[in-house]
């Protein structure tokens, strides 16, 4: 799966939102900037061969945020470096013939202990991921997930938005394991109790969608302590989930409407299209990391901006230096 959002150099946004797309990377940039000043993480990079993965594995080294570990053919990656004009002075550079080969090779340097962090370089996500499920050492008790953190001109705190990238269609215990990676997350951006709106197309249960049968479970699954840390309201729709109002209007009584930290979505599909329409539309700012294994993922993409590879640097290595 593709866990690209950034907007490409050449798309533009409606000049009344421009203004509001600046502002929400400024907000992303001031929260990289307060990541800086502390311990930088080691990172593998799984094969950095063209220009967006190599410069952002070497903007995040700039940035003091991770140790890079660049992994793939040493003499391709020195001529692209030449080529950008960019030093490996200092720099690890492992040899590995191909991308498949450098996948695994990171893989095993973090299942080691040797990266504490991941970082996708320019091959498939779907290479990167097979080769983490592959190595027992970073496997864990949960399933894999992929959260997007977004800053959105219209909102006044971060949004993390959860599974668009890896599980397409998940289940209800697998939608437990998002929400407590997401939660996790949460934790680790300093929100000692996020609100977390399960989504639907409605605010009412029903069998007809099978999505508020989820909500519900999730939430009844929370008053059990089985998934504990936040406080669950579900199912909301999208506009209950992040206005006030409109939960009012409709006579939502919920601690989550209009305030969520988490939109949990229901599959793969919904949550694809609601961050990319926040992007392109909204002029949001967005960096993402899968959690799950063993140690932090940060895909990245050639569409991603450089402030948006940064970022996700940056969330990998917050989650790699905690214990």
């Amino acid at each position: 799966m593709n866990a690209s959002l950034s907007r490409p150099a050449d798309h533009a946004l409606p000049a009344g939102h421009r203004a509001d797309a600046a502002a929400a990377e400024a907000r992303m940039s001031a929260w990289v900037a307060e990541m800086r000043g502390r311990p930088p993480v080691p990172c593998a990079v799984a094969h950095p061969c063209d220009e967006a993965s190599l410069s952002g594995a070497l903007d995040a080294a700039d940035a003091g945020l991770i140790i890079p570990l660049l992994i793939g053919p040493e003499a391709r990656i020195r001529k692209l470096a030449d080529t950008l004009g960019r030093s490996l002075d200092g720099l690890t550079l492992i040899a590995a013939p191909h991308s498949h080969a450098a996948a695994a090779m990171a893989a095993s340097l973090a299942a080691q202990g040797q990266a504490h962090a991941l970082m996708k370089g320019s091959l498939h996500t779907d290479e990167l991921m097979q080769a983490v499920l592959a190595e027992p050492g970073l496997r864990t008790e949960r399933r894999m997930s992929h959260i997007f953190r977004l800053d959105v001109p219209a909102y006044p705190k971060p949004l993390l938005v959860t599974d668009a990238a890896i599980n397409i269609a998940p289940d209800l215990l697998t939608k437990a394991d998002i929400l407590r990676n997401a939660i996790d997350l949460a934790h680790a951006l300093g929100v000692a109790c996020p609100k977390v709106a399960i989504l639907s197309a409605v605010e009412t249960v029903t069998p007809r969608i099978p999505s508020t049968l989820d909500a519900a479970a999730l939430c009844k699954m929370a008053d059990r302590g089985q998934i504990t840390g936040a406080l669950l309201d579900g199912p909301l729709a999208f506009d209950n989930a992040i206005s006030a109002e409109a939960a009012r209007i409709k006579g939502i009584q919920s601690a989550v409407a209009g305030d969520a930290d988490i939109l949990l979505v229901p599959d793969l599909e919904a949550g694809n299209m609601l961050a990319k329409q926040l992007d392109y539309l909204a002029g949001a700012a967005s960096c993402g990391v899968v959690l799950g294994a063993r140690v932090p993922i940060a895909l990245t993409s050639r569409a991603d901006t450089a402030a948006s590879r940064v970022a996700s640097a940056a969330l990998a290595a917050l989650v790699g230096r905690r214990p």
